[in-house]
């Protein structure tokens, strides 16, 4: 065993051990299967069901993230908010993220509560996109803050 209980990386070389919260690498992994889900509703030509799967996997990053800074919210609004204020404000990670997780929860709502409403398959195409390009910077930045 490595310092503080976690496996020697020499014991085991081909595999990154990091410091990340299990909680944190279990919301990375609940987005990455998000983005899955929304790009097999999006084969079923469920635009407006897509865009809720591609706002989620923006929404388990912003919560992953907030994680490891020891903050969780009970509200989408509050997880938002905080995200803006501690990584898009201090530009610890690109305010575009930012922008993106506020404009699909926009869309998500329609989605979910409005019935026409001329969600088109490329904007769900770009939010999965963002989604995906979200997940990769924060799973950048948590492997830079490991010691």
């Amino acid at each position: 065993m490595g310092a503080i209980g976690y496996p020697s990386a020499e014991k085991y070389p081909s595999r990154r051990f990091t410091r990340m919260k299990d909680y944190t690498r279990k919301l990375l992994e609940k987005a990455q299967d998000a983005i899955q889900v929304a790009e097999a509703v999006l084969d079923l030509d469920k635009a407006d069901f897509a865009a809720g799967r591609a706002y989620y996997a923006m929404f388990y990053v912003a919560e992953a993230l907030l994680a490891e800074k020891n903050m969780e919210f009970g509200q989408h609004g509050q997880v938002i908010g905080a995200y803006g204020l501690h990584f898009a404000k201090t530009k610890e990670l690109d305010p575009k993220f930012h922008r993106w997780l506020v404009d699909a929860f926009d869309v998500r709502v329609s989605g979910d509560y409005e019935v026409d409403t001329g969600i088109s398959i490329n904007i769900v195409v770009n939010m999965i996109n963002q989604a995906r390009e979200f997940l990769e910077a924060a799973r950048s930045y948590l492997e830079k803050q490991d010691p």
